[in-house]
């Protein structure tokens, strides 16, 4: 079972999610909260599997009540909503820990399927706006050479799969792409997770742009 919390300082947009997640077989709606810090006394009680973020909330906001909430916590999931104007949000909640991120205006199905894509482990991208928001955001605002170092612990064949993941593959099309076991795969991205001091897909998209090891723009 998916434990959830839904953060929203809208008492509308709450009951209409919990209505929907309450409604799957596999999740139930722990807890809400209407304020950042709210949210983070609550997820410190309740430690959830996922937590419905919202940006913009009152006494502390979404980004840096995640940040509090992940802090020392490898098990609770982040999955901030978010809006095509505040592009700026996209790399802060990356960098507070944040899992994922979904329009505010998307379908209450799309939702469903992130709160299981994130409780998986996985991150989870709504794809017209995050990678170009996190591309934009390092091509103006980070130095690509700066961080190299970050890469200097990982092999050649690592250095592959976060570049793999960094294109938003799976296990299991990483392994494709390489010609080796899923298993294998799995244990590569792993390491890869634990050398750059990640703590799952998202972040280690961000160190991928961060370092210059993927180019906004740049598919190949």
């Amino acid at each position: 079972m998916i434990s959830v919390v839904i953060a929203d300082d809208q008492t509308m947009v709450r009951q209409s999610f919990r209505a929907v997640l309450d409604a799957q077989a596999d999740m139930r709606v722990v807890g809400e909260a209407a304020d950042g810090t709210a949210a983070v006394e609550l997820c410190a009680e309740l430690e959830p599997d996922v937590v419905l973020m919202d940006v913009r909330m009152p006494e502390l906001d979404g980004l840096e009540a995640t940040r509090r909430i992940v802090a020392g916590r490898q098990k609770i999931r982040v999955l901030i909503l978010t809006t095509f104007d505040i592009d700026e949000y996209v790399f802060g909640g990356l960098r507070a820990g944040a899992s994922g991120f979904l329009l505010k205006d998307a379908p209450l199905d799309d939702l469903v399927t992130a709160v299981r894509v994130v409780a998986a482990g996985n991150a989870l991208f709504a794809p017209t706006i995050t990678k170009r928001l996190i591309g934009e955001f390092v091509r103006t605002n980070a130095s690509a050479h700066a961080g190299r170092s970050r890469l200097a612990e990982l092999t050649a064949r690592e250095t592959d799969v976060l570049r793999l993941v960094a294109r938003g593959l799976s296990n299991a099309e990483i392994a494709e792409a390489l010609v080796i076991a899923e298993q294998t795969a799995k244990s590569h991205v792993s390491r890869v997770f634990a050398k750059l001091g990640v703590r799952d897909r998202a972040q280690a998209v961000m160190v991928a742009y961060e370092v210059g090891l993927i180019v906004p723009g740049n598919t190949t």
